[in-house]
């Protein structure tokens, strides 16, 4: 392992900050032709990612010793002893006191909002992620404060700006599915051993988690129909076409749930994104009708017969 340190802030996991970048893609269509808008939010998700990391440092260091009885965590660089734990708690400080130093130049409600991001994953670390059902929360809770960072990111040059309450809500249940999805096969690979590496995994097991997972499911496409149809999306954005993006949305929880239960994937939901190509290609098909509906509605009025003056 060449860089030992690099690898223990886990870069392949910083697309979950990717999230930040819906307030930009669901905001006012001249947010997204703003180079202000679009530096300021490319801003802070170099900050999340710099967070992300020292909070997966403090991670593999209070996990050392459970990680070493884990068949992949074992190569971690901290469990493996590659990366002494001295020099990953000063890096950890390191990057910490820099990436708030970087998140004070942003408004206040990212600031405000990283710090919020920096308690919650630490109290996940050292307590939470033992206690059945709110380890699971605590991972939805923390992309939640993702989007709403991108928010805060955006008010350098749209003071009052606000993400709809709908798709907070559509954010927390799509995160609590992926999380659910993860814990299914930590149990599947793990099995007898599950609870020696995480002991919250002795409270769960696959029928519990298989339904929460079909309530979850159910949840986040109603939720999200309803966001896409709502009287307050179409007046924002002045068209209804963004209904026409249910599908891929259906198609890509239901691609997720085979690799879960056929292929036996989902341990790591990043990798899993990076990996699978019928995954990529829905979600890139729901970005393009995304950007199509929101941002050039004009293209889609053929299609959209409700289009709002």
């Amino acid at each position: 392992m060449q860089f030992p340190l690099l690898s223990s802030l886990r870069p392949r996991q910083w697309t979950k900050n990717l999230v930040i970048l819906a307030a930009l893609l669901f905001s006012e269509k001249h947010l997204l032709n703003n180079l202000m808008a679009l530096l300021n939010v490319g801003a802070g998700m170099l900050v999340f990612c710099g967070l992300s990391g020292c909070v997966y440092l403090v991670n593999d260091i209070v996990d050392c010793q459970r990680d070493r009885r884990h068949p992949a965590k074992i190569l971690r660089p901290i469990a493996a002893g590659i990366l002494p734990i001295w020099k990953a708690k000063l890096a950890a400080v390191v990057i910490f006191v820099v990436c708030l130093g970087c998140a004070a130049l942003l408004p206040p409600m990212f600031f405000f909002t990283a710090i919020l991001f920096l308690i919650l994953n630490f109290a996940y670390s050292f307590w939470l992620k033992n206690i059945v059902i709110l380890d699971v929360i605590c991972i939805a809770l923390s992309f939640v404060l993702r989007a709403q960072a991108g928010v805060g990111a955006l008010r350098f040059v749209e003071p009052g700006i606000l993400m709809s309450n709908w798709l907070l809500i559509c954010t927390f249940l799509l995160a609590l599915f992926l999380a659910l999805a993860k814990r299914r096969q930590e149990i599947s690979k793990l099995q007898g051993e599950a609870s020696l590496v995480r002991e919250s995994l002795q409270d769960y097991s696959p029928h519990f988690i298989d339904e929460m997972t079909g309530i979850v499911c159910s949840a986040t496409l109603i939720a999200y129909t309803i966001y896409t149809v709502s009287p307050e999306t179409t007046h924002k954005f002045g068209t209804d076409a963004l209904v026409y993006t249910v599908p891929p949305v259906l198609y890509g929880i239901f691609r997720y749930l085979y690799l879960i239960h056929i292929k036996e994937l989902g341990d790591n939901p990043s990798e899993v994104v990076l990996s699978d190509r019928p995954l990529q290609m829905t979600l890139l098909a729901w970005l393009l009708i995304v950007l199509l509906a929101l941002h050039f509605p004009a293209l889609t009025s053929w299609f959209s017969p409700h289009l709002k003056g």
